[in-house]
């Protein structure tokens, strides 16, 4: 039988959040094993890699730096510092009514910054490569958990036996560890599925972030750095499942005619750039974010639709905890009094949020004329007020 090896973490997921859960704790000193059964795809070329993006909120640059991964990130970054939703709920398709919401109502800088999923990964092993501290393993599944009061005791897939005093489960909707550890979840399902490529197009994006609304979902999409010398977009279409599928099977040309109808001409020909992509539609809860030298963060605790950016800062609002209780008390890593802490702090938060953003893409999926003005309706009384506007975007980027 194999020696127990002991460290401060395991987290079980490698992730964007997870690796980027390991290069904090790293940074801030613990030792970690990170592991994962696939290996990272950094090609955006490559089967498997990646192609959706994520933008970084304003609340989760200082968690990046911290862990010492934004100067990485900054020359990649997208600058998101409108965000436009565009209701073409009528007869044809085109704008009914636009809206702006400016982050300079809020603040000298930008909403957030926008990259694609397959260079944060790059970037985040990077990184960890460079913290002693951090033993990542790409291809090697958590096998096996079981907790006593003093540590979670971990087998991996290579047969190594870990002690740690936490272990992070981040491994994503379908957790292993959760499900080790005997915690529940609520999931709804929508029968909609998410359609996510990269485009360009001749009209500059002006670092607007554009959310066109009609039915069965939001057509968004959010800028890129430039591509070939051309605007570029990264794009995420939702759809009912099956129109999803029929779209994902169109030759690009049928599909490239689709999409620029879809953007309502916005950005003029939409030209595809990358493969196309399709991931089912979810929202989901734990019951609970934690158990005996157990916590979840990311996915294993929560899913929601591509909607305002939030699965992702989500996810780092709950290692920005995670790592404040961790770092304020490092002596009671993993213990009752810490899991309690992170439990009230975020599971009520995060069930607010879940709940908003299902309300939001019940919305946007309306098909009946009347929902749809209804939609427009509230849309334009929600910006026209100011002071809500202000409090709207506020709650978006998870200020306080």
């Amino acid at each position: 039988m194999a020696a127990r090896t002991h460290v401060d973490i395991v987290i079980s997921g490698g992730g964007v959040a997870g690796l980027t859960a390991a290069a904090a704790f790293g940074a801030a000193g613990f030792s970690v094993i990170c592991t994962d059964p696939a290996t990272p795809v950094t090609d955006p070329e490559a089967v498997g890699a990646d192609l959706r993006t994520t933008a970084f909120l304003q609340p989760a640059r200082a968690l990046l730096e911290t862990a010492g991964l934004w100067t990485d990130l900054a020359p990649h970054a997208a600058e998101l510092q409108v965000m436009r939703i565009v209701d073409a709920g009528g007869a044809r398709i085109e704008p009914r009514q636009t809206r702006d919401f400016d982050a300079a109502d809020l603040s000298s800088g930008p909403f957030g910054w926008n990259f694609p999923n397959w260079l944060l990964r790059r970037v985040l092993l990077a990184r960890i490569a460079d913290l002693p501290g951090v033993d990542f393993r790409p291809g090697t599944a958590t096998t096996g958990v079981l907790t006593r009061t003093d540590a979670a005791l971990v087998s991996l897939g290579d047969g190594s036996r870990i002690a740690a005093r936490l272990l992070i489960g981040a491994d994503g909707r379908a957790s292993p560890v959760r499900e080790a550890v005997g915690i529940g979840v609520r999931t709804i399902r929508y029968g909609q599925k998410a359609l996510a490529f990269a485009v360009t197009h001749p009209v500059a994006h002006h670092n607007v972030s554009t959310e066109i609304h009609r039915s069965g979902g939001p057509f968004t999409l959010v800028p890129l750095p430039d591509r070939d010398g051309r605007p570029s977009s990264a794009v995420v279409w939702m759809e009912r499942g099956p129109e999803a599928m029929r779209l994902a099977g169109l030759p690009v040309a049928g599909f490239e005619a689709a999409m620029t109808e879809r953007s309502a001409g916005l950005f003029g020909p939409l030209t595809l750039v990358t493969r196309r992509s399709v991931w089912p539609m979810i929202s989901q809860i734990a019951d609970q974010f934690t158990a005996e030298r157990c916590a979840l963060i990311a996915e294993a605790a929560h899913v929601v639709p591509p909607i305002g950016a939030q699965g992702l800062n989500m996810s780092l609002a709950d290692l920005g905890c995670l790592l404040d209780l961790a770092r304020a008390a490092p002596e009671s890593l993993g213990d009752r009094a810490m899991l309690d802490r992170y439990q009230r702090r975020r599971w009520p938060e995060v069930a607010a949020r879940v709940a908003g953003i299902d309300l939001l893409n019940r919305a946007a999926m309306a098909e009946a004329p009347p929902l749809r003005d209804l939609r427009a309706a509230a849309l334009g009384l929600l910006h026209g007020a100011r002071p809500l506007r202000r409090a709207l975007m506020r709650a978006g980027l998870g200020a306080r």
